[in-house]
């Protein structure tokens, strides 16, 4: 028995090893495909850009499989635990909703989900291990059910169980293939695969998670009539030491640079997008009756990014009612290419979508000159207002519940398009410096007022309205940070924008302090006029094109990778050549100047001949000396102190990136690597 087992960890090793080497190869594939499909030559057709779309999903597919297959080996081998915590019944159902209305709408299938009232607020458990059961009990459930059919969820306690049971009209199993389909690489029939696709793992990996869970599935069926998959796992309930455990580790890592939490943009793969802006077929279609057709020079147009086609069609019907003609994409892909296409005077923005989230389209829309000035108002069940407006959001919304309140959110629209000129407050006690910014910053498109005292500062946020404040922390009568003590306590002004702008170099302490108060106001720290610049059109929502050329030019430079990039100094790190070759000829049409290093031993006596680095690209899983422990080695000097140090892993598990942040990484991305991604990283470590 004993060699049984150790033959099955040998095993499971084995596959977990092939798999990453796999994985590793297959990046290199995947990026350089997004290189073809930025068309940055203009070469390729719509036929050819359609050709690599294919070549692109292909391989997603094969991701899928490899990705699987990592998860079924991890668990074999004991290599996967569950991370327990408070996990809300009610998210998960509304987010099980919003992620599955659309798909059954377009396979003309009734989907709903039902929750008992007896329920538990929160129980404890790994949330993102039971959404993974239940996206693919949900998943299988819509595949394997024809049209007209219906899928439904259901949440129920049943003594010391939690009871999640997905119940289907589809084709239904016969009694003699109900145990099969749980091992791996089976279905129902040979003809199963062919016709619905799948990989045969996700039926095994479930049943291996809910294990892991401390609970089972069950399995209910008749062939041709359906069937209805139950999940029971323990209704633990958190206690008060939980609860303050998960909030506190909320709110560290909100406090983090560059990590907004969990929900952070930057950790989520989303690899489509970046072809899907360029496929024509995005634009070719409408899934709700809008004015697309019907568009003329002068209107005010409104983009409407909502997955709900109910609400959609309520915010189409009120958007015309008040002048304006309307767009509606019921996708992240389709809205941004709407965006970018179309160029709408205001966007309404549900952050949780279907194939691109609404953060990563705040993302895309911002770092583009020519769209950031677009106001977006983003709408959502929950209160993540905070992290929109710091990405650059106008407004936040959480979903009315009635005429009123929909009728107060669009005249808060139609005032600030109708208000051109907006306000700015520099609060700078040396009185050349002030001078100095407001005649760089001034423009008929902005009022800008200067004073120079925190007292003064407080007399004019109490009389006037400002869009966004420039501050120095270091005033005559009061610290800047006794000033922003003032701003977080007024509810009127939780949402100004504050833009840091000292002579000084923060300590740490001062850092720590700063972050502190962007958990409830939004802080930008800059340490340049042309950061300072830039930050403020973001904010102010200025119009690109109604800048003074040389502003205009300054922008463009900042969001131009070739000129913000050219000449900097970026070292790879990495033992695939493969993923090396199609990391440098990204990075190197940015005229950057790329050096490599094939394991960490190689890394460490470079940087020693080479001080000059910016920026390391570091892989996790090397020979000799692996990925966490070269950037313990890197951090233990204190020359590499504030170097930038990307970690690059294949796999996006929370617990990959805390590992990687605890061994010294400044951030983290996932393999494949995403090209819109990688560039946005480096902006935000290299442009200061």
């Amino acid at each position: 028995m004993y060699n049984i087992d150790l033959l099955l960890i040998s095993r499971g090793y084995f596959v977990h090893t092939g798999c990453r080497s796999g994985r590793c190869g297959h990046t290199a594939c995947l990026l350089v495909s997004q290189i073809l499909a930025e068309n940055k030559e203009g070469n390729l057709g719509v036929k050819q850009l359609e050709y690599v779309h294919t070549i692109f999903s292909a391989g997603k597919d094969l991701l899928q499989l490899i990705d699987e297959i990592l998860d079924l080996a991890k668990l074999e081998v004991g290599k996967m635990s569950a991370v327990l915590e408070p996990v809300s019944l009610q998210d998960i159902s509304n987010h099980l909703f919003r992620h599955f209305e659309q798909p059954a709408l377009k396979k003309e299938l009734h989907f709903d989900v039902h929750t008992d009232n007896r329920l538990p607020d929160n129980i404890m458990t790994d949330g993102h291990r039971l959404q993974q059961i239940l996206n693919n009990l949900l998943s299988n459930a819509l595949k394997f059910t024809p049209a007209q059919g219906s899928v439904s969820l259901s949440i129920r306690t049943a003594g010391a169980d939690i009871i999640f049971s997905v119940s289907d009209t589809g084709i239904g199993i016969p009694d003699s293939k109900l145990e099969s389909i749980f091992e791996a690489f089976q279905q129902a029939d040979g003809t199963t695969s062919r016709k619905y696709g799948g990989t045969g793992l996700g039926l095994t990996i479930c049943r291996e998670l809910a294990s892991l869970l401390g609970g089972r599935i069950e399995v209910e069926s008749a062939e041709g009539k359906g069937s209805t998959f139950s999940l029971l796992i323990p209704a633990v309930e958190p206690d008060a030491d939980a609860h303050l455990a998960a909030a506190a580790s909320a709110s560290t890592e909100s406090a983090a640079p560059g990590h907004p939490g969990k929900d952070n943009p930057a950790f989520r793969e989303s690899f489509i997008p970046d072809i899907s802006i360029s496929n024509p077929k995005l634009l070719q279609f409408s899934e709700m009756e809008d004015d697309r057709a019907d568009l003329q020079p002068d209107d005010s147009l409104l983009l409407i990014i909502e997955d709900d086609a109910e609400f959609a069609a309520i915010l189409l019907k009120l958007a015309r009612s008040r002048g304006f003609k309307a767009i509606v994409a019921f996708q992240g892909d389709q809205g941004l290419a709407l965006a970018h296409a179309y160029k709408p005077t205001a966007i309404l923005l549900d952050l949780h979508l279907p194939v691109l989230d609404g953060w990563s389209i705040i993302s895309r829309l911002k770092s583009r000159p020519e769209l950031r000035h677009i106001p977006v108002h983003v709408i959502s069940t929950a209160e993540e207002n905070q992290q929109s407006f710091a990405m650059g959001a106008l407004a936040f919304w959480k979903k009315p519940s009635d005429q009123a309140e929909l009728e107060a959110s669009f005249l808060q629209i139609e005032t600030y398009i109708r208000r051109p000129i907006k306000s700015l407050l520099i609060v700078e006690d040396n009185k050349d410096l002030r001078s100095s910014l407001v005649e760089f910053i001034a423009h008929p498109d902005v009022r800008v007022v200067a004073v120079g005292t925190g007292r003064e500062a407080m007399e004019q946020l109490a009389s006037h309205y400002f869009d966004c404040m420039v501050l120095d922390l270091g005033l005559s009568d009061i610290s800047g940070f006794d000033l922003l003590e003032q701003v977080k306590t007024n509810r009127k002004l939780q949402a100004l924008p504050v833009i840091i702008y000292t002579g000084k170099e923060l300590s740490k302490g001062d850092e720590q302090r700063l972050r502190h108060y962007a958990e409830s106001i939004v802080i930008k720290n800059v340490k340049s006029m042309e950061r300072l610049y830039d930050e403020t059109a973001l904010y102010l929502h200025r119009r690109h094109a109604d800048l003074p050329p040389d502003k205009q030019r300054l922008i463009e430079k900042l969001h131009n990778p070739e000129a913000a990039f050219e000449g900097r100094s970026i070292l790879l790190v990495d033992d695939d050549m493969r993923n090396i070759y199609a990391l440098s000829s990204v990075l190197e049409g940015y005229n950057m100047n790329i050096s490599f290093a094939q394991n960490g031993k190689e890394a460490l006596s470079h940087l020693h001949e080479h001080p000059e680095v910016e920026l390391v690209f570091m892989d996790i899983m090397m020979p000799e000396m692996d990925g966490y422990e070269t950037m313990e080695h890197i951090r233990a000097a204190p020359q590499f102190d504030r170097l930038v140090i990307i970690a690059l892993t294949a796999r996006a598990l929370e617990e990959d990136r805390l590992k990687c942040l605890q061994a010294g990484a400044s951030d983290y991305i996932s393999k494949p690597i995403n090209t819109t991604q990688l560039v946005s990283v480096l902006k935000a470590w290299l442009i200061k």
